[in-house]
């Protein structure tokens, strides 16, 4: 990862993070990938869940700025099997639902940022995984 990919991706989420719309369809895509993963939710406040999803997001793109990784082990402890129990294997889906959303909601989005994504925040996302 390069300071051009933290960069890019924090421009991106900038371009992204402030429409409610971008969270409701991340989530449509997120539990389309899995009758598992839709079940994960079904009582869930999704109004709060966006919340923190927002607020998640921005701190995988802070780390990834340099941020110390305080915020993501607390998320990873808080999503590990004594937690919310989230399935090692839904990181990828999470990934990819986020990256379907992303296309769909920055007009600036390309091959090439999705790349930049992948490579800035994945650290992270394996960081929670691996607190599993």
């Amino acid at each position: 990862m390069t300071s051009k990919d933290s960069d890019s991706v924090f421009q991106s989420y900038g371009r992204v993070c402030n429409k409610d719309r971008f969270f409701v369809d991340f989530y449509d895509h997120f539990m389309s990938s899995s009758d598992a993963i839709r079940a994960q939710f079904v009582d869930t406040d999704m109004k709060q869940q966006r919340h923190l999803l927002r607020n998640g997001i921005m701190q995988l793109v802070l780390h990834a700025r340099g941020m110390p990784d305080t915020k993501l082990r607390a998320l990873g402890k808080s999503h590990d099997r004594t937690g919310y129990n989230i399935k090692p294997e839904w990181y990828g889906l999470w990934l990819d639902a986020l990256m379907r959303t992303l296309r769909k909601h920055d007009p600036e989005f390309s091959d090439e940022l999705e790349a930049s994504w992948r490579r800035a925040i994945e650290p992270g996302v394996r960081l929670i995984k691996e607190a599993y």
